[in-house]
């Protein structure tokens, strides 16, 4: 990987912006990701998200930080957070920005346990596939404190499938329709392209009971998006 989402976000925090990441997917036309909004505050967040942020307790893990937006919340409000991202750009804003306590790995080499694990901006994302997903719930129970709870948002992207007459355009023969392949380019670089999991509620629901995870939808956005928690 190029990092160029890291390199995006030290452009911005060093003052030297001059354009916006441009991203797109396997279902999806390029559209422009202005920097300015991975650099918002609590008041120019998603009820959702701000939602989110006020329902955390204890010590937190911060998962996929990107510019420490949530982390410098939540420190400012006395909790204990540590952010994560596989992004050294991005942990190096953190760090720039006040982050206390910031890292750069994947949540599969994360070790300690938490009283609230954040997962935001589409955190099924991370789990990259469907096949996958249990691997990751499974290891995020395991650094769950016992009354611990993991805040976790996405969207059901079923209807970016539906036709004029509201039918479902759909290979069910495919993937998981909320697989996607992802593309970023910054600046006339293009990032290797990932694989991005949107995860419907009753499916993510399903995949908590298999390994013993309870699944609660406590908020719903204005489009299809959902935040759950999941608890021991």
């Amino acid at each position: 990987m190029k990092d160029l989402l890291g390199k995006a976000l030290l452009d911005y925090q060093n003052g030297n912006y001059t354009e916006d990441i441009i991203t797109s997917t396997s279902i999806s036309d390029e559209d422009d990701l202005p920097l300015p909004y991975l650099f918002r505050d609590f008041n120019n967040m998603p009820k959702l998200e701000q939602y989110a942020l006020k329902t955390c307790k204890g010590r937190v893990l911060d998962v996929g930080c990107g510019a420490g937006n949530h982390s410098l919340y939540l420190q400012q409000k006395g909790l204990q957070v540590k952010a994560i991202d596989i992004s050294e750009g991005a942990i190096k804003v953190c760090k720039l920005r006040g982050v206390t306590h910031a890292e750069a790995h994947s949540v599969l080499e994360e070790t300690d346990t938490y009283d609230t694990i954040l997962l935001l901006m589409n955190g099924t994302g991370i789990f990259q596939k469907l096949s996958y997903v249990t691997k990751y719930l499974s290891h995020l129970k395991s650094l769950l404190q016992p009354n611990g709870q993991i805040l976790i948002d996405s969207s059901d992207i079923q209807y970016m499938y539906e036709d004029e007459d509201g039918g479902l355009w759909i290979d069910t023969n495919a993937a998981y329709y909320g697989e996607l392949d992802y593309y970023l380019s910054y600046k006339g670089e293009k990032e290797q392209p990932i694989t991005w999991l949107y995860l419907d509620f009753e499916t993510l629901k399903t995949a908590c009971t298999t390994i013993g995870l309870q699944c609660e939808k406590i908020k719903e956005g204005p489009h299809f998006d959902y935040l759950a928690k999941l608890s021991l």
